[in-house]
């Protein structure tokens, strides 16, 4: 996400860190490689326009010519600036009644059905009870697709009968999910390859039956300024309560996240981060504004760590590591723990780009074929051997190698670099290592 705009932005601060104090000079050249990085991000040429003068005016000012870190000077410029334009924070879904009703509209292919998934699931999770409706009747596929979603998230569906129009569908909807309980309709509608006067009649008279308090536009993040030219269209015709951005997980250069609140003029609620149901986040402006400078989302890569490691398991690792008794079962716990917070890629792709962590590449992704091998290797191990790593004689470890069905050399490896880690721990106070992996006040990154 945002890689190659993080880069080009990256550059240009590089070159105003490189030269001590700057003159006016500087200043410009860098808002024209900040200028032409936008618009190679597809950021749309009016927002960019309007941002770049807006900076510049900013980076020109005396504070800046005159100070001994003007990088960081306009770093901080470059990022306040983006997060007035991303808009305000995502908030939460605003239902009420009994049903209330929440619908998705957006082109075809942007997510809107795996999206009603994620919601309904939100919604579970803070205790409503919601039925999906498949309100897509031009897909053929479309209503059963709907129904493994809902069957994995745990919420019904509503099908349409043979013969019946999607406005007959929509009553009987409300009827139903009134008699049965539920307190929230989610509508799934039809999307079309472009914007067309049908699609819009056949919404306007859905919207006008079933008064939707929440009406969020489903926007590809990977489509860029045709996402936000198709949500300044449903805007104008449709009373959009929101957007929501999908794929963020993928190869997004960022011109939709940085375009569609001015231009279409609709607040970004929420961002889809992956395929999972529960991979669905609030917008966070500030986050978004941090990664797309290479300053990364540490604040997010905390809450995945609380969200995904046992407190405890931190603590006792933490006391483990203190008393200097790390092991390869230790090791393996560990991995065990960090993949349950999500793909590497993704992982890495909240840590700054900078310090220790610049020239971080995940463009290609990650491949996490190496931890399965890591822990296939541990788990054939005897526990004493796992406490013991010297106790590996060459019959013991054809043995692992045999159990594991791994190779020699990543055997090897494994115990090399489990040597180097045990040196670095002992090199470390065990008072650091208990805040780092959770022991401490204040929010921890457990198990990193």
């Amino acid at each position: 996400m945002f890689q190659g705009l993080q880069e080009k932005l990256q550059g240009a601060f590089e070159r105003l860190r490189s030269g001590g104090r700057v003159s006016t000079e500087d200043i410009q050249r860098a808002m024209r490689e900040i200028r032409l990085a936008l618009l190679e991000a597809d950021v749309h040429f009016k927002v960019v326009r309007e941002f770049v003068k807006r900076v510049e005016e900013k980076a020109l000012g005396e504070d800046v010519l005159s100070s001994l870190t003007p990088d960081q000077q306009v770093l901080k410029i470059v990022r306040d600036e983006l997060v007035e334009l991303l808009g305000e924070p995502g908030r939460e879904l605003e239902l009420k009644g009994s049903p209330a009703v929440l619908m998705l509209c957006g082109l075809q292919g942007s997510g809107k059905t795996t999206t009603v998934g994620k919601l309904a699931l939100r919604l579970r999770k803070a205790g409503r009870n919601p039925v999906l409706v498949a309100g897509d009747l031009q897909r053929a596929a479309a209503a059963e697709q709907l129904t493994q979603v809902g069957a994995t998230v745990g919420s019904p569906v509503i099908r349409v009968n043979e013969g019946e129009s999607l406005n007959d569908l929509a009553t009987r909807a409300l009827g139903e999910a009134r008699n049965a309980g539920h307190d929230v309709l989610l509508f799934d509608t039809a999307g079309r390859l472009h914007i067309d006067e049908s699609l819009m009649d056949e919404l306007k008279s859905l919207v006008a039956l079933t008064k939707p308090q929440e009406l969020l536009f489903v926007c590809d993040s990977m489509t860029g300024q045709d996402a936000v030219q198709s949500a300044a269209h449903f805007g104008e015709a449709l009373p959009l309560t929101g957007a929501i951005l999908t794929k963020l997980d993928g190869d997004s250069r960022g011109g939709a996240a940085l375009s569609i609140r001015t231009v279409a003029d609709v607040p970004i609620r929420f961002v889809g981060v992956g395929e999972k149901a529960e991979e669905l986040e609030l917008f966070q402006p500030d986050r978004t504004a941090s990664r797309i400078i290479g300053m990364g989302d540490v604040l997010s890569l905390i809450e995945k760590a609380e969200q995904a490691i046992d407190q405890d398991d931190a603590e006792r690792l933490a006391k483990r590591i203190a008393r200097r008794e790390f092991t390869l079962e230790d090791l393996r716990d560990q991995l065990i723990q960090l993949r349950k917070m999500g793909p590497l890629s993704q992982l890495v792709d909240l840590l700054p780009k900078v310090g220790p962590f610049k020239g971080l590449d995940t463009s290609g992704g990650i491949d996490e074929s190496r931890l399965v091998a890591v822990e296939a290797l541990i788990n054939s191990m005897t526990p004493r051997e796992r406490a013991k790593p010297g106790l590996l004689t060459a019959s013991r470890k054809k043995r692992i190698l045999k159990g594991s069905g791994r190779k020699p050399q990543e055997l090897n490896q494994l115990l090399r670099q489990y040597k180097q880690m045990r040196k670095m721990m002992k090199r470390m106070k065990g008072d650091w290592m208990k805040d780092v992996l959770g022991g401490g006040g204040g929010p921890q990154l457990p198990g990193m």
